[in-house]
């Protein structure tokens, strides 16, 4: 589908041959171009290659600095627990309603009689299990066998003023007291810890006994028998310090900070002290011992406190230590004692996720820098309670060109990003203006040649520009408008435009009185005679196209008669009368009832019969072109089929504008401007209406909708 467009034939002039000073101009603008790309790329590798020699420089130094803050964080307190328990994360419970396992202290034993100096070891020792609450429990066993075989629970909590038990008093439900759970080697020990104040009545900082008292597992009494005795190895305190919690209330009535301090003791510890050898320590199955502590306030139902709860914030693990260390460092540990045992290896982070470019790591690699040696290491001995570590620190240089490469992957877009802008702007330049300027001066400089030739007549002088001339691309510009401005612009131009209106204004009349003379020549002068309407269509032709400036104008200004019409009725009449207007096989199913729709009877009649001649141009000969009418309440459509190819459907938006015209592959294209869809989408417009096409199968369907008349 093309709109062709008359064009004008240039003569062939001589060219004459231009010295080297007519390309200066080009020259100049392209070799800055070459060298601003030079320039970027240069300086992004120069600028690749010093990141290069300062990563590598720094990374020593960095690599010094990780070992020296591994080996501080291993020989604290904190690290050493992390030491004597890599797995300290372990989730799994022996039985499963019991959550915390003990961890072995970097201590022999705590001092849980003296507050101060029991939190002061915990809070060193980082063990403590935390709470979203606040609340926090560490429970540990020294490293020294020998020093009792107990297990340890230090922590604190906030809870209302502390309530303690009376000597003699068996029921426990309206005093403070704390229920401890221990399941190892496969049997469940429990005490149950009533709280006996130590503090004279009315104080505020309270201070008290947890006496202990062996209770059945499961069993919900909160009553002790007459005979019962306390467990005389279970020792514990109780602390309630004098400040609120939130700071706003009175004490002692106010919710207030406690704090516990546990001594439990652990039997079987204790009998693997009387065996004979030298005891095994830490026990081997410590990581399957499992406890449970419980704070349970006067009358309440559930704990204050337990260590069951959920969202516990572990202590320090081995783990931690890897978000030191940088992507391909490795750290290795390995307790001297055990040489048989396996390893710990704690590697650092993969690096970034981003892609990098394959050839930006090969280029990366291949620029000449300083190295350092790779891999680097270091060996260091760790000495604990519990015996001596070896920590050997890996790291591998390649690492750096691995995080350079995706740093560059990522500049690169911006690097690409400027020499793409600078390839824009040359392509802009290059065929915007040097192209246009070449073919100009080309141009230019034959009409000057053949102009100044003496028997032409010198009537271009009148546009003096002669000041602008010189041997350069601007120069030949300036003495070619010298020599052609006044001929192009009143001879070329102006014959062009007005044969081009005048070509395009007869055509389109001719266009329109094409179809109406058709149908004439088979007219009788009767009103009644079915041809009698083709007269009045050219009238009307005739009446909107002369006299206007453009054929798209004059369509587009034309007054339409509009009124209401039986659209079945009139169908029928355009199907029975196709054949006088050259368009056979043209069948209508017609609907089961008026349908009066809101148009111009002629302005509709020349709508239907350029949609019918379009697809009569296209059918295969011989096949008939079909017109349904259909309607609802407020509507009346009517699709005209034809069999034949489909329009391109690029093309589908296009048809119905003003001088485009498919071709159907005859020699009669010539004669169709492409008028028509255009003439019946105007039509359509102003009854208003609408026309759309679309392809079907086997061929192509132009539907028309009415605005429908009750």
């Amino acid at each position: 589908m093309k709109l062709s467009v008359p064009r004008l034939e240039v003569p062939h002039l001589e060219i004459p041959k231009l010295g080297l000073a007519s390309f200066r101009q080009r020259l100049i603008v392209r070799s800055v171009f070459v060298l601003l790309i030079a320039a970027t790329l240069a300086l992004a590798v120069v600028l690749l290659q010093e990141e290069k020699a300062r990563s590598y420089k720094s990374y020593s130094e960095g690599f010094r600095k990780t070992q020296a803050e591994v080996l501080a964080q291993l020989r604290h307190p904190a690290g050493q627990l992390a030491l004597l328990n890599p797995d300290v994360r372990s989730t799994d419970s022996t039985p499963q309603d019991l959550k915390l396992r003990p961890l072995l202290l970097p201590y022999g034993a705590l001092d849980f009689d003296d507050l101060s100096k029991a939190q002061q070891a915990v809070e060193l020792s980082g063990c403590s299990t935390r709470f979203p609450d606040g609340s926090a429990i560490c429970i540990g066993i020294g490293n020294n066998p020998y020093s009792g075989g107990f297990i340890y629970l230090v922590g604190s909590l906030a809870t209302g003023p502390l309530v303690g038990r009376e000597r003699g008093r068996l029921e426990l439900d309206g005093v403070h007291r704390a229920r401890v759970t221990l399941g190892m080697r496969g049997e469940t020990l429990q005490w149950i810890a009533p709280f006996e104040s130590q503090s004279e009545p009315g104080a505020i900082a309270i201070k008290g006994r947890l006496t202990g008292f062996a209770a059945t597992p499961g069993d919900p009494a909160l009553s002790l028998q007459q005979d019962t005795k306390p467990v005389r190895d279970f020792r514990g305190w109780l602390w309630q310090a004098g400040g609120c919690v939130d700071g706003a209330g009175t004490p002692p009535e106010c919710v207030r900070t406690a704090f516990f301090s546990v001594r439990l003791p652990v039997e079987a510890f204790r009998e693997a002290l009387f065996q004979k050898g030298r005891p095994v320590w830490p026990p081997p199955d410590l990581d399957r011992i499992r406890l449970r502590m419980e704070i349970i306030e006067p009358g309440a139902d559930k704990p204050v406190f337990d260590s069951n709860a959920s969202g516990p914030v572990m202590p320090l693990s081995l783990d931690q230590l890897a978000q030191s260390l940088l992507p391909g460092e490795r750290i290795s540990i390995r307790a001297l004692a055990s040489p048989n045992a396996p390893a710990i290896t704690l590697k650092g982070g993969q690096g970034p996720a981003e892609p990098s470019s394959p050839w930006l790591s090969l280029l990366i690699q291949q620029l000449p820098v300083q190295q350092v040696t790779a891999p680097v290491s270091s060996r260091d001995v760790i000495t604990t309670a519990a015996g001596n570590y070896e920590v050997q620190l890996t790291g591998d240089v390649r690492g750096i060109e691995q995080g350079l490469s995706v740093v560059a992957t990522r500049v690169s877009w911006f690097v690409g990003g400027m020499l793409g802008a600078i390839a824009l702007a040359w392509l802009v330049i290059e065929v915007g203006l040097i192209r246009r300027i070449a073919v100009l001066t080309k141009r230019a400089a034959a009409v000057s040649y053949n102009v100044n030739d003496p028997q032409v007549e010198q009537r271009l002088g009148s546009l003096d520009v002669s000041d602008l001339r010189g041997s350069d691309e601007l120069g030949i510009l300036a003495g070619g408008l010298a020599d052609l401005l006044q001929r192009v612009k009143d001879d070329v131009q102006r014959e062009h435009i007005r044969a081009q209106q005048e070509r395009d204004m007869w055509n389109a009349v001719g266009h329109e009185i094409m179809s109406p003379l058709q149908s004439l020549m088979a007219i009788h002068p009767l009103p009644s005679d079915a041809s009698h309407r083709y007269v009045q269509r050219m009238q009307q032709a005739v009446r909107v196209l002369y006299g206007t400036a453009s054929p798209s104008e004059a369509l587009q200004a034309a007054d339409l008669t509009v009124g209401s019409i039986d659209l079945n009725a009139f169908l029928k009449t355009v199907a029975d009368n196709a054949h006088f207007a050259g368009i056979s096989h043209v069948s209508f199913a017609a609907w089961d009832a008026p349908v009066n729709v809101r148009a111009d009877e002629f302005s509709l009649e020349d709508v239907v019969t350029h949609i019918l001649r379009n697809a009569n141009r296209f059918r295969p000969a011989g096949t008939p072109i079909t017109l349904k009418l259909s309607a609802t309440d407020s509507t009346a459509s009517v699709e005209i089929h034809n069999q034949g190819p489909a329009i391109d459907p690029a093309q589908l938006g296009q048809i119905f504008e003003y001088g485009v015209s498919e071709p159907s592959g005859s020699p009669q294209d010539k004669e169709h401007r492409g008028q028509g869809l255009f003439v019946a989408k105007t039509y359509m417009a102003k009854m208003g209406g609408t026309v759309s096409a679309g392809n079907v199968e086997g061929g192509v369907c132009f539907t028309l909708t009415l605005q429908r008349l009750a």
